[in-house]
């Protein structure tokens, strides 16, 4: 690591704001007396933040604080790289990561570019002293890479034009969304899944307890109960009135130990069932075998009581996943019109495994 010192020019003085000062007895006091040392980190954050940079009178200040020797705290500030030692720009301060994997992905284009819009020399101020960058060690998005860090966000799978495209816009005042910016799903493959990709391997096919490609026959004496033996009920979909619907008979007292039999259709509504793979952790086998017990809505499943999760869970031949994956919640929202993150994504066609002849 290199050697990291106070910048030569100080300012004469360093105070919170109200604001700030107010938030940090706060969060001193989270800490029992004699502890107070544990808040040195937020607080020199939090100076960094409504100043830009750490400077000698803020690292004093917040030693005063939390009654700790000035040493105690530089040592801090000058350990941990996320301080900044001396002034940056006032738009953005660009942390270009320059370990192996950006490297070979091009961080030393994103360098150069650097170089060009901003300041030949790290830490040194653009013209009108609104942006600064400077080269860094590992920060974490490797799979994504080249990427930057701005303050507190990363953006990630870059190229020199989309660094200057970037640069031009916290020029400008403009919006800009951190993360990837080729549209990359988190760190998902760019084409798609290359791992996991036989459902045997995850599902419980081969044990006998999952809703692998084998698993289609019933495995319980409640999962032989058949479609046509489901109770009557009324539903809602899209906001509209409940209203009685031709649904199918009755459960057989067998299955009264599997929980309760929620309200079943023989058919959609209208002719059109929902997209229930817009549900994250139904894929095409689960939406098949819910439309088999007569499940074609979202608010069919916003209505589930505990007994009826238990049902639907004995009749899939697995336990837990109803409630693990938030279907109920998921299905709330989409049964009142809301969209969901994954619905949006199972929509534009992103989620390969709602696509039809997709796993469960």
């Amino acid at each position: 690591m290199s050697v990291r010192r106070l910048h030569s020019e100080q300012p004469e003085h360093f105070e919170f704001s109200a604001e700030n000062l107010e938030w940090a007895r706060n969060v001193i006091g989270r800490y029992p007396e004699g502890r107070q040392a544990s808040a040195v980190i937020p607080l020199l954050t939090r100076a960094q933040e409504q100043e830009g940079w750490v400077s000698q009178p803020a690292i004093e200040y917040v030693a005063d604080m939390l009654s700790m020797p000035y040493i105690r705290v530089l040592e801090v500030a000058t350990f941990y790289t996320q301080f900044m030692l001396q002034p940056v720009g006032k738009k953005a301060h660009i942390q270009v990561c320059g370990t192996t994997p950006c490297r070979l992905r091009g961080a030393g284009d994103l360098i150069r570019v650097c170089k060009n819009k901003i300041a030949e020399k790290q830490f040194a101020l653009s013209e009108d002293g609104s942006f600064s960058w400077e080269e860094v060690e590992c920060a974490g998005a490797c799979v994504n890479a080249p990427m930057v860090q701005i303050f507190k966000d990363t953006y990630e799978d870059l190229t020199p034009e989309i660094l200057e495209q970037l640069i031009d816009k916290i020029e400008a005042g403009e919006a800009v969304k951190p993360g990837s910016q080729i549209g990359r799903q988190g760190s998902a493959p760019l084409e798609g899944a290359v791992t996991l990709t036989d459902p045997s391997l995850y599902d419980g096919s081969v044990v006998k307890w999952g809703l692998g490609a084998d698993m289609d026959e019933p495995q319980t004496e409640a999962d032989k109960v058949g479609a046509d033996k489901v109770e009557a009920g009324k539903v809602e979909t899209g906001g509209s009135k409940a209203a009685p619907l031709e649904t199918k008979s009755a459960i057989v007292a067998d299955s009264a130990e599997e929980g309760e039999a929620p309200a079943l259709l023989s058919e959609p509504l209208d002719g059109k069932a929902d997209n229930l793979k817009e549900i994250s952790g139904v894929g095409p086998k689960i939406e098949e075998k819910l439309n088999g017990l007569g499940v074609f809505h979202f608010a069919q499943i916003a209505s589930w009581t505990d007994e009826n999760v238990a049902f639907i869970d004995s009749q899939l031949a697995f336990r837990g996943r109803i409630a693990r994956e938030g279907w109920i919640e998921q299905a709330k929202l989409l049964a009142s019109g809301a969209e969901t993150e994954f619905s949006k994504r199972v929509e534009a066609g992103k989620v390969s495994s709602s696509k039809s002849g997709g796993d469960a």
